[in-house]
C-alpha cells in the first residue's frame, strides 16, 4: 500500500513545472491522482486520506513558490526605478533577489529529481545489477550538477557581499570627508579591484560546459597532523592559499597548479620536502653503493624504493618529481653529445641507423611468433616486443662517462657505435609514442580497415623521416653559421661571470628540445643534437661547458634515478620472483645475442671485438618503457598484470646491467682503457 500511495504521487509531479503554475490545474491533478490511487484498490480511508494531504501540501507549496517568484520580480522591478539608492546598492540589493530565486527553482527541481529517482528505483528489478549501477550513475550525475549549482551560488553570496560592503562604504564616504591619505588609499583600493578583474581567469565557469569536462566529487585534506592545535594557525594559511590537496574517487591525488589570485606568491611545501628528503638520503644510500663496488646510481635508486609507495610512502608529489628527472636525461644527454663530435657521428651513421631498426624488427618478429603460440592478441605483442627492444640511454651514458674513446687509428671505437644506436632508439621512441593511437585503432578495428591502418602508420612513418630531415638541415645552418658567433658572444660576456654562460648554454638545450619537440620527434634527440654542435667548436670549449653544466646533471640525474625507484614494487618482486628472473634473463639473453648477430652484420672487419661490449650496453630494457607502459595500460592495450611485468623486468633488466658491463670491460677491452670504463 505504502509503493501505491508513492505512485499516485509520483503521478502529480512528474508532470512538467510550467504544468503545474495554474492552481486550478493543481487540483485537477490532486483528484486524478486520488482516482489513480483508488484504482489500485486502496480502501483504507487512512491511506486515501494521506495521499490526499500530501498531494495537497505539494499543490499548496508549488503555488506559494509562484507568489513568491511574483514578488521578487516586483521588487526587482521596484529596486531599479528607486532614484535614492547608489548603484552599488541597487547591484547588491537586485543580486540577493536573483539568488533567491535561484534558491526555490533549484529546491523545486531537487523534487522532481527525487521523485524520478524513486520511479527507477520502483520500475527497477533487485536482482539487476546492471540497472542498479545505471540508476545509481543517473544519482550521482545528478548530486554532481546539484554540488556544482550549489557552489555557484555560494560564490554569487560571496559576489552580493562584497557589493554590499562597497555600498557601505560609499555611504560612509558620502556622509563624511575623506582626508588625503584616505583618498590615496580608495584609489590604490580601486586600482586593486580591477587588477583582480582583469588577471581572473574564469576558469571554472569557461571549463564546466566544455565538451568532455565531467564533474566529480573531491576530498580537501591537510596535512597529516591537521589535529594538532599547534598547526592550527599553519592550517588556516595554508587553507587561504590553496595549498591542501584534492583526492578524487579514483584515488588520484592533485595539487595547486595556478591559483585564482595570482597576486599573492605561493609555493608547494609538499614538493619542497619531496626534494630535500631524497637529497638526504641519496648521499648515504650513493655511499653504501661506493662501498660495495656497485655504482652509485643504484643507491638512488634505493633511495626512491625507501620513499616511494612500496617503502615509506613519504613522496607526496610523484608526478613532480618525475617532472624534475626529465630534466636529468635533458642535461645527461647534452653532455654526451658534447662528447660526441660530429666527426665521429659520421664515421658510425650507417651502423647506428641500421642496428637498433635490425634488432626492433627482429624484437617484433620474436614476439609475433611467441605471442601466436602463447594466444596473445598481436597489438599486445607488438607493444610488448617494442617496449623491451628499447635501451637506457641515461644508464649507458653513465657507464660511459668519461671512458677513453680512443682506439687505434681508423678503427669504430665502442661508446661511439654504443651511443650512436642509443639515439637512435630514442627517435624510435619518438615514432612510437606518435604511432600509438593508431596501434590502439588497429587493436579494435575489422580486418576491412587494416589496411587503412596500414596506411596511416606508413603515412606517420613518412612524416617522421622528414621531420628528421628538417631537424638535421636545421643543425647544419646553425652549425654553419650560428653557433660559433652564439658561443663567442657568451665567451666574451661571461668573463669573471659564469651565471651568463650556464644560462646561454641552458637556453640553447632548451632551444633545440623545443625544435625537435614541435616537428613530432624526441626531446632527448634535441639535447643530443644541441651537445654535438657545441663540441665542433673545439676542445677547450668542450672542457669548460662540461665543467659548468655537470654539477647540474649530477644533481638532477640523482632525482631522476631516485623517480625510477618510485616505480619499483620489492613485495611483487618477492611473490613473482621465480617468473620475474626467468622472464629477465630471457629478455637479456635474447637482446645481447640479437645485438651480437646484428652487430656482427653491420661492423667491419677490423672493429668486430667492439661487438661484445656494445651489446653488454644495449643488453637491458629502458626506463621508458614506464611512460609506455601507462600509457598502453591506460588505453587497454595491456592489462594490469602485463603492465607489473614489464616495470618489474625493466627494473631488474637495469640492476643487471651493471654486472653484464663491467663483464663486457673485463674481458674485450685492454687493460690501460678498463681503469677509465669501469
Amino acid at each position: 500500500m505504502k509503493v501505491t500511495g508513492f505512485i499516485s504521487l509520483w503521478t502529480l509531479v512528474s508532470l512538467p513545472c510550467g504544468q503545474l503554475a495554474n492552481p486550478a490545474e493543481h487540483e485537477d491533478v490532486v483528484k486524478h491522482a486520488i482516482k489513480l490511487h483508488r484504482g489500485k484498490g486502496a480502501v483504507i480511508t487512512q491511506r486515501k486520506q494521506w495521499v490526499l494531504e500530501s498531494c495537497r501540501k505539494l499543490s499548496g507549496l508549488l503555488r506559494q513558490k509562484n507568489v513568491v517568484l511574483n514578488k521578487l520580480k516586483n521588487a526587482i522591478r521596484a529596486v531599479e526605478k528607486d532614484a535614492g539608492l547608489s548603484d552599488e546598492e541597487k547591484l547588491f540589493q537586485v543580486h540577493t533577489f536573483e539568488i533567491f530565486q535561484k534558491e526555490l527553482n533549484e529546491s523545486e527541481n531537487s523534487v522532481f529529481q527525487a521523485i524520478h529517482g524513486l520511479q527507477r528505483a520502483l520500475q527497477g528489478d533487485y536482482k539487476d545489477v546492471v540497472n542498479m549501477k545505471e540508476s545509481s550513475r543517473q544519482r550521482l550525475e545528478a548530486l554532481r550538477e546539484a554540488a556544482i549549482k550549489e557552489e555557484m551560488e555560494y560564490v554569487e553570496l560571496l559576489a552580493a557581499e562584497k557589493h554590499q560592503v562597497e555600498a557601505l562604504k560609499n555611504m560612509q564616504h558620502q556622509n563624511k570627508s575623506l582626508s588625503m591619505l584616505d583618498e590615496i588609499l580608495e584609489d590604490v583600493r580601486k586600482a586593486a579591484d580591477r587588477l583582480e578583474e582583469e588577471i581572473e581567469e574564469h576558469a571554472f565557469d569557461d571549463n564546466k560546459s566544455v565538451r568532455g569536462v565531467n564533474f566529480e566529487a573531491v576530498l580537501r585534506v591537510e596535512e597529516d597532523e591537521a589535529n594538532s592545535k599547534r598547526n592550527a594557525s599553519k592550517r588556516e594559511v595554508e587553507d587561504d592559499l590553496g595549498l591542501s590537496m584534492l583526492i578524487d574517487s579514483q584515488n588520484n591525488q592533485y595539487i595547486l597548479t595556478k591559483p585564482r589570485d595570482s597576486t599573492i606568491p605561493r609555493a608547494d611545501h609538499h614538493f619542497i620536502k619531496d626534494i630535500v628528503t631524497i637529497g638526504m638520503l641519496s648521499l648515504p644510500c650513493g655511499w653504501l653503493c661506493t662501498t660495495i663496488g656497485l655504482p652509485t646510481m643504484f643507491g638512488y635508486i634505493i633511495c626512491g624504493v625507501l620513499l616511494g609507495p612500496s617503502g615509506l610512502n613519504s613522496i607526496k608529489s610523484i608526478v613532480q618529481v618525475e617532472t624534475l628527472g626529465e630534466f636529468g636525461v635533458f642535461f645527461t644527454l647534452f653532455l654526451v653529445g658534447l662528447e660526441f663530435s660530429p666527426e665521429r657521428l659520421r664515421k658510425v651513421w650507417k651502423i647506428s641507423l641500421q642496428g637498433p631498426c635490425y634488432m626492433t624488427v627482429l624484437m617484433i618478429a620474436f614476439g609475433l611468433l611467441w605471442g601466436h603460440l602463447l594466444q596473445i592478441r598481436p597489438t599486445q605483442s607488438v607493444f610488448i616486443s617494442t617496449c623491451l627492444s628499447l635501451s637506457s640511454t641515461p644508464l649507458v651514458s653513465r657507464f660511459l662517462a668519461g671512458s677513453v674513446r680512443g682506439d687505434k687509428e681508423g678503427d669504430i671505437d665502442y661508446s661511439s657505435v654504443l651511443l650512436g644506436m642509443l639515439v637512435m632508439q630514442d627517435v624510435q621512441l619518438g615514432l612510437f609514442i606518435a604511432v600509438m593511437p593508431t596501434l590502439i585503432q588497429a587493436g579494435v578495428s575489422t580486418y576491412s580497415s587494416v589496411f587503412k591502418e596500414i596506411l596511416r602508420i606508413l603515412i606517420l612513418i613518412g612524416q617522421i623521416l622528414f621531420s628528421l630531415a628538417a631537424v638535421f638541415l636545421i643543425c647544419l645552418v646553425i652549425k654553419t653559421y650560428l653557433i660559433g658567433p652564439y658561443y663567442r658572444k657568451l665567451h666574451g660576456e661571461s668573463k669573471g661571470n659564469k651565471e651568463i654562460l650556464i644560462l646561454g648554454i641552458t637556453a640553447f638545450i632548451f632551444l633545440m628540445l623545443t625544435v625537435t619537440e614541435l616537428l613530432d620527434v624526441s626531446m632527448e634527440l634535441g639535447c643530443f643534437l644541441a651537445g654535438a654542435l657545441i663540441s665542433s667548436q673545439g676542445h677547450m670549449v668542450t672542457e669548460e661547458i662540461m665543467s659548468c653544466i655537470e654539477p647540474i646533471r649530477d644533481f638532477l640525474a640523482i632525482i631522476f634515478f631516485a623517480s625510477i625507484g618510485l616505480h619499483v614494487f620489492p613485495t611483487f618482486v618477492i611473490y613473482e620472483l621465480t617468473v620475474l628472473l626467468f622472464l629477465t634473463l630471457s629478455v637479456v639473453i635474447m637482446k645481447f645475442v640479437l645485438a651480437v648477430l646484428v652487430l656482427s652484420l653491420i661492423l667491419p672487419k677490423t672493429s668486430q671485438y667492439i661487438k661484445w661490449i656494445v651489446s653488454a650496453g644495449l643488453a637491458q630494457v629502458s626506463e621508458f618503457s614506464f611512460v609506455l607502459g601507462s600509457r598502453a595500460r591506460r588505453a587497454g592495450i595491456i592489462s594490469r598484470e602485463v603492465y607489473l611485468l614489464i616495470l618489474s623486468v625493466t627494473t631488474l633488466s637495469l640492476l643487471l646491467a651493471p654486472a653484464l658491463w663491467r663483464a663486457a670491460i673485463m674481458k674485450c677491452v685492454p687493460r690501460p682503457e678498463r681503469r677509465s670504463s669501469t
